[in-house]
């Protein structure tokens, strides 16, 4: 008769045909860590959008701005009527000069905050006092139009202005002449979408809202009309 197979020390038996395990609970507990770390299966889809949507910037654009500039400026036509062309966001890195994967991070960091991909921004010329070196990586921008536009517009507005350490309101001079602002943020973690925890160091960003304005008075008017928190 065949011998009976010893039980192996600190566990069961080991059945036939199978490797007996080495490490005991260690090993197993070891396997549960790797499937805990390992990555997940792709998360769903997100759901596209239904064919009645409009972002509730544009809604107000389209019922309340665009009636109220109208009444104060007394247009002639309708398409006088000042609207916002596009958001520009722009932001630079010049700690990119020492490290090259700052650019990257500020990119990824933009694309979360605005929805679309941004790009990159090299320098044009070489300046040998701040290192700089002819078609390096300094910084990363992106336009936004259309939908994305209004959606940021909200979230910049509603959100994002009011988490600013001691905001006291945004520069009511702050117009190049021809109906275009500008402003600057020193921190990019007050838009939601970066989380803190997560971020090496916070970034400064500049956000240019171009109008089709005519004059800046136009332009801070149809600005105010979309709850743009001037200072008086």
């Amino acid at each position: 008769m065949a011998e009976k197979e010893k039980p192996q020390k600190g566990g069961k038996p080991a059945a036939a045909g199978q490797a007996p395990a080495k490490g005991g609970k260690a090993a197993a507990g070891k396997g549960q860590a790797r499937e805990a770390m390992a990555p997940k299966g792709p998360s769903e889809p997100p759901k596209p959008r239904p064919k009645d949507y409009k972002p509730r910037m544009k809604t107000l654009y389209e019922q309340v701005v665009r009636e109220a500039m109208q009444k104060k400026f007394a247009y002639t036509n309708v398409m006088q009527i000042p609207r916002i062309e596009k958001i520009v966001i722009n932001m630079g890195v010049g700690e990119a000069v020492n490290d090259r994967k700052k650019v990257d991070s500020a990119q990824a960091d933009l694309a979360m905050i605005a929805g679309q991909k941004p790009v990159q921004t090299h320098s044009t010329k070489s300046i040998a006092t701040f290192k700089v070196r002819e078609g390096m990586a300094l910084g990363t921008k992106v336009t936004l139009r259309g939908d994305r536009m209004y959606e940021f517009l909200d979230r910049f507005v509603t959100i994002a202005l009011p988490r600013v350490k001691d905001f006291r309101g945004l520069n009511p001079k702050s117009f190049d002449g021809r109906g275009n602002f500008a402003c600057g943020l020193k921190e990019h973690v007050v838009f939601p979408e970066i989380d803190y925890d997560r971020i090496e160091q916070p970034l400064g960003l500049d956000v240019i809202v171009c109008t089709s304005a005519q004059t800046d008075d136009e332009a801070r008017e149809l600005l105010r009309n979309f709850n743009f928190p001037f200072r008086t």
